[in-house]
């Protein structure tokens, strides 16, 4: 779902940060026992704990995230994913390898500010600096798509948790995910609206700086065309604005059933308040992207009622989600979202892989990735196919009383 090239201070701020880092290649600080130091790193988040160990018995993992910055609920939510997941193992006494030996595993996390040019730094700093096996991330396929380059050259395995854009894993065979991938997404509300709502005349507000966006946008209109349906008008907007009232008013001419706005939440609250401001009526529908409890704060009651695709509900029934459901609410307090259950996925499919992999050589890892199937999943049992995308359901939410509840599933 977002890192820039270092300003001459951050420079100097990194060179200043590692005559304070003690971590080593490949193995980094491991954290003490019962809540002591934690993974750290120059211009990183704290990472998972990890018993008391010799650093040759720890694996250590990377994650790119967008922890501050306009995005922040999706780095914050996959982060804590990530460490439910590194916890478990953990605590189970860690992984055995093909080698006969047992190791724990730590992740070092950078936060790349929702910044495609940070996350890029970010990764050449994991792979280059801190040596890691896997890298975890990004949320925003942009962020990915200047990730996944790095990550293909240097033969580290790159795992989005939650990219949809169908590119991010055109860059090569090192780059995996495991959420399902805008052309299904788009294809899955295109039918929701068509077969459910009923709806046939749908508008299109997209982001013009977004392959996330454009990419959901232009998937969309295409199928829903297919099935019959109309696109009635198209507008576009760029992140970061803040007044959506022209393209609302022009739309609003062409009187559709709904409005289609494949962005994400910071902005979609917005433009949900606006478009209501203005008497527009109309359902908003969208994707992914609207998932935070940040939308429903910034949206309030103009965003009631309006749909978005998913790739999980808290509420479903299935033990493995109910239990996952559980020990998130215990550890933080609040109901998973989606993100935090991908992030969680994709921590577990990295470390079944190394389980079975002949050594922790990264073509090694990579083709235990590329062999994933039927892995019981939180957001659903994942396959990956030819091209190392998730093959797997959708489910559609919409706004209600305040919160996201389930209103359908779209299957593959």
């Amino acid at each position: 779902m977002r890192a820039v090239a270092i300003s001459v201070l951050m420079v100097l701020s990194l060179v200043a940060c590692e005559k304070r880092d003690t971590g080593n290649a490949g193995g980094g600080d491991a954290g003490k026992a019962g809540g002591g130091d934690m993974m750290k790193g120059p211009d990183s988040q704290p990472g998972t704990n990890v018993a008391t160990a010799p650093k040759d018995n720890i694996i250590l993992m990377g994650e790119v995230g967008s922890l501050t910055g306009s995005e922040a609920t999706f780095g914050e939510s996959t982060k804590r994913g990530v460490e439910m997941a590194v916890d478990e193992v953990n605590a189970a006494g860690g992984i055995k390898l093909a080698d006969g030996s047992t190791k724990k595993i730590d992740v070092r996390v950078y936060d790349d500010q929702g910044k495609p040019e940070e996350a890029a730094n970010a990764v050449t700093r994991l792979i280059s600096q801190d040596h890691v096996k896997v890298i975890l991330g990004e949320v925003a396929s942009s962020n990915s798509l200047a990730m996944a380059p790095k990550a293909q050259a240097a033969q580290t395995p790159m795992i989005t948790p939650s990219s949809t854009n169908i590119t991010v894993t055109q860059k090569g065979d090192f780059i995996f995910r495991v959420c399902f991938i805008d052309d299904f997404q788009g294809l899955a509300m295109a039918k929701f609206a068509n077969d459910t709502l009923k709806v046939k005349n749908v508008a299109v507000l997209k982001d013009n700086k977004s392959d996330y966006s454009l990419g959901l946008a232009k998937v969309f209109s295409a199928e829903f065309v297919k099935m019959g349906g109309k696109i009635v008008g198209e507008e576009a907007y760029s992140k970061g604005d803040t007044d959506f009232r022209a393209q609302l008013t022009a739309l609003k001419g062409k009187k559709p059933d709904a409005i289609y706005v494949p962005g994400y939440y910071t902005d979609v609250g917005i433009i949900a308040r606006q478009a209501r401001e203005l008497g527009l009526k109309a359902p908003l529908l969208g994707g992914d992207g609207w998932e935070s409890e940040k939308l429903f704060e910034l949206g309030g009651t103009a965003i009631e009622g309006s749909y978005y695709t998913n790739h999980y509900s808290p509420d479903d029934p299935n033990p493995n989600v109910q239990k996952f459901v559980t020990s998130f609410s215990q550890k933080y307090g609040a109901k998973p979202e989606s993100l935090a259950a991908l992030g969680y996925d994709a921590a577990m499919v990295a470390i079944e892989a190394m389980k079975r992999a002949k050594d922790l050589s990264g073509p090694a890892i990579r083709d235990e990735i590329a062999k994933t199937k039927d892995h019981p999943g939180v957001a659903g049992n994942i396959t990956l196919n030819a091209d190392r995308n998730a093959v797997k359901p959708a489910v559609v939410l919409q706004v209600k009383g305040g919160k996201a509840v389930f209103a359908a599933t779209v299957n593959p």
